[in-house]
C-alpha cells in the first residue's frame, strides 16, 4: 500500500452515482439516482422543435425547472424553443419582488420572459380582491384565474406544452384535497393524465427535493410564501401529509399512487366538456368559473361565485349589468382563447 494513500473512513456514506464524494441527499423510497434525461426520453415528452413555456413565479421549484430543462435542451440537443411565462397576479410586495427574479432568470438562462396579468386579462388585481373578498375566500379566485392566465398566456406564445415545477409535495395535496372536496371529475383517467403528465415525469419522479437541488446548484429564486395565503385550505391539507410523511416517508408518493389508480363507478355521471359561451374558455357550464366570479365582483357581490353556488349558470336571465371599470369579459381576456 502506499504511503500517501488514506483509508476511507467508515460510517459516511458514498454517492452511489459517483462512489467517490459523501451523500448529500437520501432519498426517501429508493435511495437510487434518476436520470431526468433518461425520464424525457423513455416516455417521449418532447419533440424537436415544440415551443414549450415554463411557468416560472421566481421561486425555487419552477427555477429549478427552467434551469434544468435549458441545461438538457442545450447539452442534448432537443430542439425545443423555451419561453419563460409569468403571472403578475398584482400582489405587493409579494409578486412584484418575485417577478425581479424571473427576470434575472430571462438573462441567467437566455430565455424568452412573456409576463401576463390579472390586471390587463380581468380587469382587477389580488390586491383589489382581497379589500372587497377577504383574506376566507381570496385562494379560490387566485387558483382559478392563474391557471386561465397560464393557458392563456400559453395561447399568446403558441406553444405546444406548457411546464409547471410542481413538486410530488403539490401533487399529492391536490390528490387529498380533490378527496376532500369530492370533486370526483379531478380523479377521471384522462384528466389526471392532462394534469399531472409532464410536471409528475419532472417533478416527482426527478426532483422531489427542489430545495435541496437548488441550494447545491446556487440557483438564484425567491423565497418568500404569498401573503394571503395562510388561511388557504391547501396549507391544512399540507400540513397533514407532513406529518404523514414524519411517521412513513413512503406516504407522499403512496397518495400519489392511489390517485393515479383512483377508478370512478360506470353508474358515476361525470361532467360534460365544453366552452364558456361568455369568453370561449373550457367549461362544463354555460360558464367558466372565472366568468362567474368576475360577474360577482364586477356587480358588488364577490361570494356570488364561492363553493357551490350555480346562480348565474342556471338561470341566464340574471342581471348582467357590468362594472365601468370591466366593459366586457371577452376584451380583458384576450379574446377567444385558441391553441
Amino acid at each position: 500500500m502506499e504511503a500517501d494513500s488514506k483509508p476511507k473512513k467508515s460510517g459516511a456514506r458514498l454517492c452511489c452515482v459517483c462512489n467517490q464524494n459523501r451523500a448529500a441527499l437520501k432519498r426517501p423510497k429508493t435511495l437510487e439516482q434518476e436520470e431526468i434525461h433518461q425520464v424525457i426520453l423513455e416516455n417521449q415528452l418532447f419533440k424537436p422543435g415544440e415551443r414549450i413555456a415554463i411557468g416560472a413565479s421566481g421561486g425555487k421549484d419552477s427555477t429549478v425547472l427552467a434551469y434544468v430543462l435549458s441545461e438538457l435542451n442545450r447539452r442534448h440537443n432537443y430542439g425545443l424553443d423555451l419561453f419563460l411565462l409569468s403571472v403578475d397576479e398584482g400582489i405587493t410586495g409579494y409578486r412584484d419582488d418575485s417577478l425581479e427574479t424571473v427576470k434575472r432568470n430571462e438573462l441567467q438562462y437566455g430565455l424568452p420572459l412573456k409576463i401576463v396579468s390579472y390586471k390587463d386579462l380581468y380587469g382587477w388585481t389580488m390586491d383589489e380582491i382581497v379589500k372587497m373578498i377577504g383574506l376566507k375566500n381570496n385562494c379560490t379566485f387566485c387558483g382559478v384565474f392563474r391557471r386561465q392566465a397560464l393557458d392563456r398566456g400559453a395561447a399568446l406564445l403558441k406553444v405546444d406544452k406548457v411546464a409547471t415545477g410542481h413538486n410530488a409535495d403539490d401533487i399529492a395535496e391536490t390528490v387529498l384535497l380533490n378527496i376532500l372536496r369530492g370533486d370526483i371529475a379531478s380523479f377521471n383517467s384522462e384528466f389526471i393524465n392532462i394534469r399531472f403528465s409532464l410536471w409528475l415525469m419532472l417533478g416527482c419522479q426527478n426532483l422531489n427535493k427542489f430545495s435541496t437541488y437548488a441550494y447545491f446548484k446556487k440557483l438564484d429564486y425567491f423565497s418568500t410564501e404569498c401573503i394571503y395565503s395562510p388561511n388557504a385550505y391547501r396549507g391544512f391539507a399540507r400540513e397533514f401529509i407532513k406529518d404523514l410523511e414524519r411517521i412513513r416517508p413512503r406516504a407522499i408518493l403512496d397518495i400519489i399512487k392511489s390517485g393515479e389508480d383512483f377508478r370512478i363507478s360506470t353508474t358515476t355521471k361525470m361532467p360534460e366538456q365544453g366552452t364558456c359561451e361568455r369568453c370561449g374558455y373550457i367549461s362544463s357550464q354555460k360558464w367558466c368559473k372565472a366568468c362567474v366570479l368576475l360577474e360577482g365582483l364586477n356587480r358588488g357581490l364577490p361570494k356570488l361565485g364561492i363553493g357551490r353556488n350555480q346562480g348565474l349558470n342556471s338561470d341566464g336571465k340574471k342581471d348582467r349589468k357590468r362594472d365601468s371599470r370591466t366593459p366586457s369579459i371577452e376584451s380583458k381576456q384576450c379574446g377567444s382563447l385558441e391553441f
